[in-house]
Parts: C-alpha cells; sequence; structure tokens
C-alpha cells in the first residue's frame, strides 16, 4: 500500500516508516527542506518537499496514496510566534484530513494522545478537536491514544532521554511531586509507558485491518507504573544513583507561571498539570485486536540511555 506519512521525520515517525518498510508498504513523506537526512531509509521512500503550510505540497504527498498517517505532534507551544497546538495539533491535521477526501484517499490513522478532552489543556483540547472532526469526515479512520512513548530517539526528542538529561544528570534530588500540603502520595501518580517499536507495529497493521476502522484505541504498556518507579528506571538505565525528594506541585506551578515562556525552563504549567492527572491507558481492546506482546518498561528496555549519554 501506498502510505502518505505526516510526522514521518520525528521519532516515533522514523519508527513508522521502517515498519510500513519492513511490511511491504511504500512511505510518502512530506518533507521541510534541509530535513531529508532524518528521514529513514529515504532512499526506499517517496518524498515531497514542503511544510504543512503548503496545501500543494500536501496534495501532492497524497497523490497515488491509499493511506494516510497523521503523527505530527508538539509538546510545547509558543503562543507569540508559533506553532500553536491548536494550529498543529487541529488546523494542520484537519488540513490534511480535507485533502485526503478531496484525493479520493480512504484510509486515516491519526495519532491522537491519552487522556485527550474538550475541556483539558491546550494539548488535549487541541488533539479532541483532530478526533472529533475526523469523525465527521467520511475517512475510514482509526484513532490510536498513546500514554508515554519511550525509545530510542535516533536523536530526536523522547520522554525518559529529555527525563534523563533535566533530571538523572543533575546534582540534585529528583522531585516527587505531590498535591496540596501533605507528601503522603508524593510521586505515586502513574503512566503506562509504551515502546515506540510497539506503537508503530500497531499503526502500520492498521492500515488493513478491517477491525480498526472506526474505532479509538489507547495505547500503553501491561503495566502501569508511578513516577518514583519512572525516575529510578531511568536513573538506573543511565548508571546513576538518585535521590528522590518530595515536591509540591504548587510551588512548581508558582514558578512555571513566571518561567515556562522561556524554552530554557524544563516543564510547563500545562505540562505539569497532565502529569499529575496521571497517564494510564486501558490498551486491553489494542491487545485484542493487534498481535503485539509490548516491551516491558525496565532499566533494560532503557539500555539506549546509557548507550547515548554524551
Amino acid at each position: 500500500m501506498k502510505v502518505a506519512l505526516f510526522g514521518g521525520t520525528g521519532f516515533v515517525g522514523s519508527y513508522l516508516v521502517e515498519a510500513m518498510l519492513d511490511r511491504g508498504h511504500e512511505p510518502h513523506l512530506l518533507v521541510r527542506q534541509g530535513s531529508e537526512s532524518k528521514v529513514t531509509r529515504a532512499d526506499e521512500c517517496i518524498l515531497t518537499q514542503g511544510d504543512l503550510g503548503n496545501m500543494q505540497a500536501i496534495h501532492a504527498t497524497l497523490a497515488a496514496c491509499e493511506g494516510v498517517i497523521y503523527c505530527v505532534g508538539i509538546i510545547r507551544e509558543n503562543q507569540r510566534v508559533g506553532p500553536t497546538f491548536h494550529q498543529v495539533h487541529y488546523e494542520h491535521a484537519k488540513a490534511v484530513m480535507d485533502a485526503a477526501v478531496e484525493a479520493g484517499v480512504r484510509r486515516f490513522i491519526l495519532m491522537s494522545a491519552n487522556g485527550v478532552r474538550p475541556d483539558g489543556t491546550a494539548y488535549q483540547a487541541s488533539k479532541y478537536m483532530a478526533e472529533e472532526y475526523l469523525k465527521t469526515t467520511g475517512l475510514r479512520w482509526t484513532i490510536f491514544r498513546p500514554s508515554v512513548i519511550f525509545g530510542d530517539p535516533r536523536g530526536g526528542m523522547e520522554f525518559c532521554t529529555q527525563l534523563r538529561d533535566v533530571l538523572i544528570k543533575l546534582p540534585l534530588p529528583a522531585p516527587l511531586f505531590f498535591r496540596g500540603l501533605w507528601p503522603a502520595e508524593a510521586g505515586t501518580f502513574r503512566m503506562s509507558p509504551i515502546h515506540v517499536r510497539d506503537v508503530a507495529a500497531v499503526f502500520i497493521q492498521s492500515l488493513e485491518l478491517l477491525d480498526a476502522v472506526e474505532q479509538t484505541f489507547e495505547l500503553g504498556g501491561k503495566a502501569a507504573v508511578d513516577w518514583k518507579t519512572v525516575v529510578m528506571n531511568i536513573a538506573r538505565a543511565s548508571g546513576k544513583r538518585k535521590w528522590t525528594l518530595p515536591v509540591p506541585a504548587a510551588a512548581l506551578q508558582m514558578l512555571a507561571a513566571l518561567l515556562d515562556r522561556f524554552a530554557f525552563f524544563p516543564i510547563t504549567r500545562d505540562q505539569l498539570t497532565m502529569l499529575l492527572e496521571g497517564n494510564v491507558a486501558d490498551s486491553e481492546a489494542a491487545y485484542r485486536v493487534f498481535d503485539i506482546d509490548p516491551v516491558p518498561f525496565n532499566s533494560h528496555s532503557l539500555a539506549y540511555l546509557r548507550e547515548s549519554r554524551e
């Protein structure tokens, strides 16, 4: 199958290209000028130069394709100069959906996120809007809502690598955040980390799987882990011993209110809000439909953190 992939130069996108090629599909990628070197096995792909603000480039990427995967996303926005969550997750996604309808491409796979909702953070709301619009298009859609995705970033951005660099490497205790004034539940909020190869495998299987059409799947590992376990696994994988310290989330929220507009500050108010909400995915439906045995989240599967350490 010829598949248009939007977001193919990113962390997850590189694994999608690889999985697509391994299963005999032909990836068609929209690539910004100068980013061609970021494409996995570029000589086996069809590349169109341009960006999501260029409708002509979008239509050229879709030409002759039978399916579309949209996995473009950002984890931090710049409301003054862009890009914003609304632009990337909703407006650009909507443009690609409309172009797919116009081009007669029927199959559409959308990368969303676990926990999205209309009244959530700007990140969550923009992803939710894209989901809802997709359902109105008449396309044969599938929506995936992954929890935290981990795996070798291959030079890109990835959750565990970022935590290693902003928490584990510093000569300070790692923070165990908690709400309120009493630290009894510090660091107990949970998430369901899922390996990027498992995410890619599910996406590519879904292209031709009838059971996946008009379905929304949460994606996560089989075991939910709390924040303290996440921190300690990353530390062990990085070859570090790490102390932890309860930290009231309110204090960090106030600090973020002053500094999160600056790129150097490691976390935004919305990111902290989502972190404290937890990110546990109910993936039983995905396990039934797709042929995956999720990679466990432990120091062994995080070994890339030591190997890529500078």
